[in-house]
């Protein structure tokens, strides 16, 4: 049984941190594509790949930005956003916040908690009423301190995501959460490209992450890959964020970035797999390696042996299997004598010497 520390915290009957299995998260985002029915569709197929967390957004276009064609308001970066102004991608992205409590309902029939990334004060104070059990902090939202404050007051556990952020911007930001209120606090490592190429990764930032803050870390992914995610765990990673479409090819927001059912499935189970691996520290002999031991070296008599004859190189040697004798005992058996007569292929034991 893992055990908890001072660094963990619960995300409903969830212990996360050190010495716990990782926490992955499927970020449904804009994925549903305006679909109720595809939204519903993405938690439930979550849930059935195994995932311990679903998460939504929470915003309106009219609370992220205001409706502007200004040469500001265009947007310039990802080939699936270029082309639209802010509140266009927003318009297309944002989940209606009349489905959210249905959304956590269905989550919640798997098990599985179901919570939100606010990304203004209003979205908070719906999320409070909707009883969600942790927020995530977006990458874009770290340097807004009024708002952190806010999401602090709540008390609840506080996923951050520390893309873009200067070691300074973090500082501030986990300074102003933990004076507000926020005692429990993950920061997941994050690369704000989308989607991320495993060279930007970096993922060597996670260990380093756990040692100058001292709180939980992970992993915000936006590559495309599943192999990084599993490799973060490895590095000491206890939460793990990817997003997650039904099928790529049906567009969308995040579509480019996000996995798809069955590399969410191959995720989980890698994971799971890599968990059993690291395991704990053991030196010893394992449980299933004891039936190998014979396979060893031991002393052997290598030709007939008559009592009263002296052990040599010739008639003793260290052989496969280990019936025998150890072989580090050669030395002391070449200065003793047969105790009574030993034929060829017989292990050497203390009642055959004299």
């Amino acid at each position: 049984m893992k055990k908890e520390n001072g660094l963990n915290f619960k995300i409903g009957n969830r212990t996360i941190g050190e010495n716990q299995p990782a926490f992955i998260i499927a970020e449904i985002s804009g994925n549903h594509n305006q679909s109720f029915k595809r939204a519903k569709k993405l938690v439930e197929t979550a849930c059935q790949c195994g995932v311990d967390a679903i998460k939504i957004q929470t915003y309106t276009p009219d609370t992220m930005t205001i409706n502007s064609t200004k040469k500001w308001f265009q947007v310039k970066v990802n080939a699936a956003w270029k082309g639209k102004t802010l509140y266009q991608l927003y318009q297309e992205a944002y989940t209606p916040w009349e489905w959210q409590l249905k959304l956590k309902k269905i989550a919640n029939s798997y098990n599985i908690p179901l919570f939100s990334t606010p990304y203004e004060e209003t979205a908070v104070n719906f999320l409070e009423k909707m009883g969600v059990p942790a927020y995530k902090i977006a990458s874009f939202e770290v340097t807004d301190l009024e708002f952190l404050k806010r999401v602090a007051a709540t008390k609840k556990p506080v996923i951050i995501s520390r893309g873009m952020a200067s070691l300074a911007e973090l500082k501030e930001a986990i300074s102003t959460l933990r004076k507000y209120g926020s005692s429990k606090i993950a920061i997941l490592h994050c690369v704000s490209s989308y989607p991320a190429k495993p060279e930007e990764m970096n993922l060597s930032t996670i260990p380093e992450i756990k040692k100058r803050f001292g709180v939980v870390t992970g992993l915000s992914d936006h590559s495309i890959t599943t192999f990084t995610a599993t490799a973060a765990v490895a590095l000491g990673a206890s939460i793990i964020e990817k997003h997650f479409t039904l099928r790529r090819a049906d567009g969308g927001p995040d579509a480019a970035f996000s996995l798809e059912p069955a590399e969410l499935k191959e995720l989980v189970r890698s994971v799971r797999e890599l968990e059993k691996a690291i395991g704990e520290p053991h030196l010893g002999l394992g449980k299933r390696e004891s039936e190998n031991i014979v396979f060893r070296r031991s002393l052997f008599a290598v030709k007939n042996i008559k009592k009263g004859e002296k052990f040599t190189r010739e008639n003793v040697r260290s052989i496969r299997p280990a019936y025998g004798l150890k072989p580090k005992l050669m030395p002391q058996i070449l200065k003793k004598r047969a105790k009574k007569d030993i034929r060829r292929g017989t292990p050497l034991s203390w009642d055959l010497i004299g």
